[in-house]
């Protein structure tokens, strides 16, 4: 979700990295298991880096001397608080697992998820196979197939909403216990980020007061509709945080990968919200052009518009719990209103003494 960050040399030595050559990385014995069996490991080197986490790939080979390569994703000393990072790099570990079951081609390999033998710091990690990624933004014509191709093969187990464990968008949780309805689930997501986003930059009267009509008065009207007159949603599993940093292009084949997924099933619109935020460089029409050609919008289509903005305001408000005092917050301010404004003329100016969405 958000801009890479380094890490400092006390953490990596905490880490384990070897003083004096802070690439090079002593493998612990838990990611050693659960390599392929047979695998011999080679290397492991830093390689990249992770706004949560600390990152590495390996370099392996099997018994018949093929070269294989890991990419691995650890955390827990010093990004965040008690257990939390188990939960990230498990709900990290069920979201790309689901999704590589259903679109096996499009996601790295997930391997494994588990606790280093090395302790302390007690120290989870998140292991799948490498690709090598050009730096160029994805191809429209070709996501928007792709991407489509997912979430219309997709099929929640439940027939419902939401997702089997906990994900995170980036190092927080989001609200996705199993809902029938969809109007139903995405309020309660909604209402759950701009929780997270008020305990990182605290009260705003007014951003409050327009969530809440939100809740009440514009998802029953805007959302409901996809959901009344006979027309239903089928739940999709998306990615959920769908931006241009989540996804590359492999260097040798041109084929498109996602990952650092929070996925969780919902509407298939929901995936494209994210392609609305202004520092994101996902925004030319062309991927939502394409992606449309594949998958119609949902009926009524004239609406279609103003759900990809309600849409992107979790994701804008999502990183405005990451980023404290940024701008995006804002935007996502601006968002609520015009929606109110559109599908609740005169409630703006309303009296609204109890802010309802907060027990949602």
């Amino acid at each position: 979700m958000l801009e890479s960050v380094q890490t400092s040399q006390a953490e990596d030595r905490a880490a384990g990295v070897q003083p004096g050559n802070d690439s090079i990385l002593p493998l612990d014995g838990a990611v050693v298991a659960a390599l392929p069996p047979g695998m011999k490991v080679l290397s492991a080197c830093r390689y990249g880096s992770s706004a949560w986490s600390l990152t590495a790939r390996i370099h392996g080979e099997t018994l018949e001397g093929t070269p294989s390569l890991f990419f691995m994703k650890y955390a827990g000393f010093q990004y965040a608080a008690g257990d939390a990072s188990k939960a990230q790099l498990e709900g990290e570990f069920l979201a790309m697992s689901e999704l590589y079951k259903t679109e096996p081609t499009m996601v790295p390999r997930p391997r494994a998820w588990g606790k280093f033998e090395r302790q302390p710091p007690l120290t989870y990690f998140f292991l799948c196979n490498f690709v090598n990624f050009s730096d160029i933004l994805p191809d429209p014509v070709h996501l928007g197939a792709r991407l489509a191709n997912l979430h219309k093969k997709s099929f929640s187990p439940t027939g419902k909403f939401g997702f089997h464990a906990p994900t995170y968008d980036g190092k927080l949780e989001q609200v996705i216990d199993w809902e029938s309805s969809w109007t139903s689930f995405f309020g309660k997501l909604l209402a759950g980020v701009l929780r997270l986003d008020i305990e990182t930059n605290g009260p705003w009267k007014e951003l409050e007061a327009s969530m809440e009509r939100i809740l009440e008065l514009v998802i029953p009207k805007l959302i409901g509709a996809l959901e009344s007159d006979g027309r239903s949603v089928k739940p999709c599993l998306i990615h959920g945080d769908l931006w241009e940093g989540n996804m590359g292009t492999e260097s040798e084949t041109g084929n498109i990968f996602i990952f650092d997924s929070c996925a969780y099933y919902a509407h298939n619109e929901m995936e494209l919200g994210i392609w609305r935020v202004e520092h994101h460089r996902m925004k030319d029409e062309a991927y939502k052009r394409e992606y449309m050609l594949n998958f119609a919008a949902s009926e009524p289509t004239d609406e279609w518009d103003d759900r990809n903005r309600l849409y992107s305001t979790k994701a804008k408000l999502m990183y405005s719990a990451h980023v404290p005092g940024t701008n995006v917050r804002n935007q996502a301010y601006e968002d609520l209103c015009y929606l109110v404004d559109k599908y609740a003329p005169g409630a703006k100016d309303g009296s609204h003494s109890d802010i309802a969405w907060l027990d949602l």
